[in-house]
C-alpha cells in the first residue's frame, strides 16, 4: 500500500511539473507573438524618425484620396524626410484626382526635393503627377505620355427596346442630365461635352508646356493621346533621364545635396492613420492574413471589371487596345 501511495504522490508531482512547463511555454509563445505584432506595427513609425528618403508609391487607377493627400502634407512637415521619390505605376484615372495629387506634390516640392520614377506605366494622369516633380526618370521601355482627356458614356437603348422598357423624363432644359444611358446623344449634347473635354485638355497641355519648359505648339503636338516608350519620351523632352530608383537616389544626392547612403522608406496610408490600440493592431495583423488569402483567390477575376467603370466625370486614363467603350469625340485627347 505504501508503494502505491508513493507512486501516486510522484505522479501528482510529475503532473504539476508538466502543467507548469506547458503554461510557461504558452506564455513565452504568446509574448513572442505579441512582441512580433508590436514590432511589425511600429517598425514603420520608428524607422521614419531617422533621416531618410521617402518613397511614395502611386499604383493603379488614380482617384481623389483625402488620406493620401494628408500623408503627403505630413511628408512635407517631417524633418526626417530629406527627399521624396514618387514611384509611379499607373494608367491614370480621374482628371480631378490627378489634379489634386499634382497640387499636393507641388506643395511638397516647395519643401522637399521631389523626383518621379515611372516604372512600368505612367500615362495620362499618371504622367500628370510626374510633372509635379523636379526631375522625371523612366525605364527605357516604360510606357508614358497619353496626354489627353476623355469622357465616356454608354448607351443601352437597344437593350431596352429588346426587353420592352421605355424611359421618359421631364427636364428644365434640353441639356440637363445629358448624356444619359437611354438615348443616343444629340449633336448639341456632344458639342457640350466637347467644350468640357477641350477645356480640361487645354489645361493639361498648358501644364506640360509649363513644367517641361516646352513650346506650347510642341506640347500640343505631343498631346495627341499617343503613348511613348521611356526612350521616346526622353527624346521628346517629356522626361529627363532613363533609369530606375537608383538613378532617382543618385539625382537627389548629386543635384539636391541629399546625404549619401540614406535608406529609402515606404510611406503608406496605413502607416499614417495615427496610433491604434494594441488590440486593434493585433486584430488587423491577424485579419490581414485572412483578407490576403481571400483576395488572392479573387485576383484572377479582376480583369473582368475595367477600372474605368469606377470613375465618374472627366478621365485622363490610358486604356490598352480593346478596352475602350463608346465615348464622346475628344479633339486631341486619348484615342
Amino acid at each position: 500500500m505504501s508503494i502505491d501511495a508513493d507512486l501516486l504522490v510522484d505522479r501528482r508531482k510529475m503532473r504539476r511539473k508538466v502543467t507548469f512547463w506547458r503554461a510557461f511555454a504558452f506564455v513565452v509563445i504568446a509574448l513572442a507573438i505579441i512582441g512580433s505584432i508590436i514590432a511589425v506595427a511600429d517598425y514603420g513609425s520608428i524607422s521614419k524618425r531617422r533621416t531618410h528618403i521617402a518613397r511614395l508609391a502611386i499604383d493603379g487607377v488614380i482617384m481623389e484620396n483625402r488620406k493620401q493627400l494628408l500623408m503627403i502634407e505630413k511628408m512635407g512637415e517631417s524633418d526626417a524626410v530629406a527627399g521624396v521619390i514618387v514611384s509611379i505605376n499607373s494608367p491614370g484615372g480621374s482628371t480631378t484626382g490627378g489634379e489634386a495629387l499634382y497640387e499636393a506634390l507641388r506643395k511638397l516640392a516647395a519643401k522637399k526635393p521631389v523626383v518621379a520614377e515611372i516604372r512600368t506605366l505612367g500615362a495620362s494622369a499618371g504622367y500628370m503627377i510626374a510633372l509635379a516633380s523636379d526631375h522625371i526618370i523612366a525605364r527605357y521601355n516604360s510606357i508614358t505620355g497619353s496626354i489627353g482627356v476623355l469622357f465616356q458614356f454608354g448607351n443601352i437603348s437597344k437593350l431596352m427596346e429588346t426587353i420592352g422598357v421605355e424611359m421618359d423624363a421631364v427636364k428644365s432644359a434640353p441639356l440637363k442630365a445629358e448624356p444619359n444611358n437611354y438615348s443616343k446623344a444629340s449633336p448639341e449634347v456632344k458639342a457640350m461635352l466637347n467644350k468640357l473635354v477641350t477645356d480640361s485638355y487645354d489645361w493639361f497641355v498648358d501644364l506640360v508646356a509649363d513644367r517641361r519648359k516646352m513650346d506650347p505648339s510642341k506640347a500640343r503636338a505631343l498631346a495627341d493621346g499617343s503613348v511613348y516608350s521611356g526612350h521616346a519620351a526622353k527624346q521628346n523632352g517629356l522626361i529627363d533621364a532613363i533609369g530606375g530608383e537608383e538613378a532617382a537616389v543618385a539625382w537627389l544626392e548629386t543635384e539636391k545635396s541629399v546625404p549619401a547612403g540614406l535608406p529609402v522608406i515606404n510611406w503608406s496610408i496605413q502607416d499614417n492613420e495615427g496610433s491604434l490600440p494594441i488590440s486593434v493592431k493585433m486584430t488587423q495583423s491577424i485579419g490581414a492574413g485572412v483578407a490576403n488569402a481571400l483576395f488572392d483567390r479573387l485576383d484572377s477575376a479582376k480583369w473582368l471589371i475595367s477600372p474605368a467603370f469606377t470613375l465618374d466625370g472627366l478621365q485622363s486614363v490610358w486604356q490598352a487596345p480593346g478596352t475602350t467603350k463608346e465615348k464622346s469625340s475628344v479633339p486631341g485627347g486619348d484615342k
